[in-house]
């Protein structure tokens, strides 16, 4: 069974190795089977340093109604009502993101969806995938509502909704 992880403390290395270099560390540990994962604030210092490719993997809906990253790629890991696994993902994914030995940064909701694409991409030879851990929304509150426990939006980072 993989480890907990446990949340970050800020501030953040700047360097984009060493945050690489956490996030395969975190990665180890937790046991985790794909490279890496990053919290939002080190994903967007790899995207914004350019040399991570961010990806929002959530569907084209969650994307337009509940927001995304101002140039974040997509490609949906799922697709449709009843969130049937993209058949396409992996090649659209090499081709959007420029390649297997791209770093490339994960994001879904909550980080699970992404979780999964990421371990998918590993397992198909892609080299440097990280998970964005909490995703966009973070995880669920007791009141079973996100945007509260962490997550892309609670952390102040660059978002836009259409």
């Amino acid at each position: 069974m993989p480890h907990a992880i446990s949340p970050q403390t800020f501030p953040l290395p700047i360097n984009p190795d060493t945050l690489l270099a956490s996030g395969r560390e975190r990665a180890q540990r937790a046991e985790l089977p794909y490279p890496g994962c990053l919290y939002p604030q080190e994903a967007w210092a790899l995207v914004e340093a350019g040399v991570a490719a961010l990806v929002d993997v959530r569907t084209v809906e969650e994307r337009k109604f509940v927001g995304h990253v101002p140039g974040s790629l997509h490609v949906a890991w799922q697709t449709g009502t009843a969130l049937i696994k993209n058949p396409r993902f992996l090649r659209e994914l090499e081709n959007k993101a420029g390649g297997k030995d791209r770093v490339i940064v994960l994001l879904c909701r909550s980080g699970k969806r992404s979780a999964a694409a990421a371990e998918a991409a590993a397992a198909a030879g892609f080299t440097q995938v990280f998970n964005v851990l909490e995703g966009f929304e973070g995880e669920l509150d007791t009141q079973q509502r996100r945007g509260d426990l962490g997550g892309w939006r609670l952390r102040g980072l660059p978002w836009q909704q259409d």
